[in-house]
């Protein structure tokens, strides 16, 4: 069979027929991504929380994290494959129905891990994320939390 060019120079950009993308759920309490499953989504599915751990970043490679069960114990929770790994960007935390907002803020030079509780750090069905790596040692993350009580960042140290 011939090789077939896709090209995505154009404005409409291209299609692809038939690929899917993949869903990485049910992992139970500990899952290490890996470079080949970039552009994956990853779920938070078990009310006990997850934690994924990323790949070392290469500039390009990304994934998304949803939370599809409220974690009621333990976090869901997303860490950098090493210490000298690190995320930033924003992630904006809200209450639902109320005006309580807050733009939680990864620095890119001490947060390795983005966690979630159920409730003032996020963690509530519906959460939705992206991690894209932007070199050999930082991740950009942006995306939308929900949470109650007295809002707390999610970014953390360890």
């Amino acid at each position: 069979m011939a090789k077939q060019r896709i090209d995505q120079g154009g404005v409409e950009g291209c299609e692809v027929y038939g690929l899917g993308r993949q869903v990485i759920s049910g992992v139970g309490a500990t899952r290490t991504l890996t470079a080949a499953e970039s552009g994956a989504l990853c779920l938070f599915d078990r009310a006990a929380g997850v934690v994924y751990t990323l790949p070392a970043p290469v500039a390009g490679m990304y994934f998304e994290f949803a939370t599809t069960t409220t974690i009621t114990s333990n976090a869901a929770k997303v860490i950098t494959g090493a210490s000298s790994q690190y995320l930033l960007g924003t992630v904006d935390l809200l209450i639902n129905g109320a005006a309580t907002t807050l733009a939680a803020v990864g620095n890119g030079s001490t947060h390795v891990a983005i966690s979630s509780n159920g409730t003032t750090t996020g963690g509530v069905i519906g959460d939705f994320y992206r991690v894209t790596a932007v070199s050999s040692t930082q991740w950009v993350v942006n995306g939308q939390l929900s949470g109650s009580g007295s809002l707390a960042t999610p970014f953390a140290t360890s």
